[in-house]
């Protein structure tokens, strides 16, 4: 079985690497990490990619 692949996954990896997670997401998987530390991913993704098309305006 193929796994699927996020577009945004090389992105949320390293935002979790940022935030000291990367080792639990690549031991664990993502569904080893709690709402917390998921909204704060979250919401570093959607302000990096706010920035990066207001860059590119």
């Amino acid at each position: 079985m193929n796994k699927k692949t996020d577009p945004n996954d090389k992105l949320k990896l390293e935002i979790a690497s940022e935030l000291g997670l990367r080792e639990k997401v690549m031991k664990y998987g993502w569904k080893s990490l709690s709402a917390k530390e998921t909204g704060r991913i979250g919401g570093l993704v959607s302000k990096r990619r706010k920035a990066l098309e207001k860059t590119d305006r």
